[in-house]
């Protein structure tokens, strides 16, 4: 079938070989090694991109400091009338960079078209809040005083993204730190540069025409064998925003915590949903089934655990492996496909080894766990999703498998339920199925989920742009996207007037001279 991806490349300006650094407006003449991007979806090869390299790094970072003195100054609204073009620029190529998402990433076509409306949905939502930068008034106890508080732009904010989302997370951390005064340097996982590049492209258009300056929005393509811990370490930056592993998000904390910068940590979930006795099953199918396999089982949101009832274990397991059963699996750029490939070959190797700890733990393997090879298959990424029946103490249960990985569990009362939902490592999404507001009310509650996204008769997957996203306990703490969010990009100050003749001390303090 011929999906047109050359087409799509030509479109969004994608060539043969790409240069690796933009600052903005500005592509430099990168000298790192060419690193070709190959699809997960047929193993063939798309482009390559020739990497930045510390040189290119350190030329960005001078040029977003110089850009940042001018932007600050920017009025917030008409920072945020940039970000309103920019999405209605991307409004523009939708089409093509979704395509592009999938056909690089994995995901299918339908999530990649999804991915890019989020990168339109955070502008739309950064537009609003360009205007709503609010601080506080208080009342000062010393007469003709007047205390109250503001936010300034912080710097040059750093963004490293994952893979799983290669332009929906830039967009979550960077439209917030436009319209915030913040200047951008964005470093993307190696395995998705192009989409980097593309959407550099895009925005390019619109910030040509408006005159802004150079160093505003950056990319840095690097491995890391050209760029290491360098923007981690680097004192210019006050913020790092990292999305990926707990492991490498872990070291992140300790280099950027060591020259006392601040870090928005976005790291592993190992989310569950408990459906108890009183849930609508036919709900909480379809919920799971999109959790738990959707993206191939790669959003850190994805359904990794299923605490069921016992009084309705049987009959919902059966209507799960009669579910997956039905799950077209294919190219991911084929609109009837539900599940596309694993990123890579590495990938797929970690599921099927952890697929076997499943095993060798004393887990039984109800439906799949098994690699696709073949006709349609030849990239070497393609699994089953499996389902197994475990204890939530195993090992391999405690961590994240990124991977369309699904365990199920059983529990007796509530209290149990709870307790195996919040005994894991990880705190990022959560879910509870049922028709009972004592139930769903509890599980709300402080003592009940205690991740950062908690949801009732929804799934874990599929956050919305308008609420804060992140997670707990070593999913990081971080917060991106909506709800107040965008205060982590700015540094506060609190601020007191006296518009008085005297000099009166808090506290009644008397200083006399």
């Amino acid at each position: 079938m011929n999906y047109k991806i050359q087409e799509v490349l030509k479109e969004l300006g994608i060539e043969e070989v790409n240069k690796g650094c933009c600052t903005g407006t500005v592509w430099s003449e990168t000298k790192g090694d060419v690193l070709t991007s190959y699809s997960p979806a047929d193993g063939k090869p798309i482009a390559g991109i020739k990497q930045a390299m510390l040189e290119d790094y350190n030329h960005v970072i001078e040029t977003a400091k110089g850009a940042f003195k001018v932007w600050r100054k920017t009025p917030a609204p008409l920072r945020g009338e940039i970000v309103r073009q920019i999405g209605l620029e991307l409004r523009k190529y939708k089409e093509p960079l979704g395509k592009l998402v999938s056909y690089e990433m994995g995901k299918i076509y339908q999530e990649g078209m999804g991915e890019v409306q989020e990168m339109i949905d955070i502008c739309d939502f950064a537009v609003g809040q360009s205007r709503q930068l609010y601080g506080f008034t208080m009342h000062s106890e010393r007469p003709d005083h007047r205390m109250y508080d503001q936010y300034h732009p912080l710097g040059i904010v750093g963004v490293v993204s994952a893979f799983n989302f290669p332009v929906a997370v830039w967009a979550w951390n960077a439209m917030l730190a436009m319209i915030c005064g913040d200047v951008v340097v964005w470093k993307p996982s190696s395995k998705v540069f192009l989409c980097a590049v593309a959407v550099h492209k895009i925005v390019q258009n619109v910030l040509k025409r408006n005159d802004i300056p150079e160093g505003v929005l950056n990319l840095v393509a690097a491995g890391s064998k050209y760029l290491g811990d360098d923007l981690f370490s680097d004192k210019n930056i006050p913020l790092v925003s990292f999305t990926g592993s707990t492991k490498i998000g872990k070291k992140v904390g300790r280099l950027v915590g060591e020259r006392l910068g601040r870090s928005i940590l976005e790291l592993g979930g190992n989310n569950a949903i408990i459906v108890t006795q009183n849930a609508n099953l036919e709900l909480a199918l379809m919920a799971v089934i999109f959790g738990a396999v959707g993206t191939c089982g790669q959003r850190c949101t994805s359904t990794r655990r299923i605490i069921l009832h016992e009084s309705i274990y049987e009959v919902f397991k059966e209507k799960l492996v009669a579910a997956y059963k039905s799950v077209p699996i294919g190219n991911p750029l084929d609109e009837k496909t539900l599940v596309g490939p694993l990123i890579d070959s590495w990938a797929r190797e970690t599921y099927l080894q952890a697929v076997e700890k499943v095993k060798a733990e004393g887990g039984t393997i109800v439906y799949g766990g098994l690699a696709l090879d073949g006709l349609g298959y030849e990239s070497g990424c393609y699994v089953v999703p499996c389902i197994a029946e475990v204890e939530n103490h195993y090992q391999i249960v405690q961590e994240e498998t990124f991977a369309p990985l699904l365990y199920l569990i059983k529990y007796n009362d509530l209290d149990e339920a709870i307790e195996i939902h919040n005994n894991v490592p990880q705190g990022l999404s959560s879910a509870m199925f049922t028709t009972n507001m004592l139930e769903s009310e509890r599980f709300l509650s402080q003592e009940g989920s205690d991740c950062g996204i908690a949801n009732i008769n929804i799934g874990t997957s599929g956050a919305e742009i308008g609420g804060a996203f992140g997670g707990e306990k070593e999913t990081g703490g971080g917060r991106e996207s909506g709800s107040d969010a965008w205060k982590a990009y700015m540094r506060r100050q609190t601020n007191t007037i006296n518009y008085g003749t005297k000099l009166p001390l808090a506290q009644g303090i008397k200083f006399d001279i």
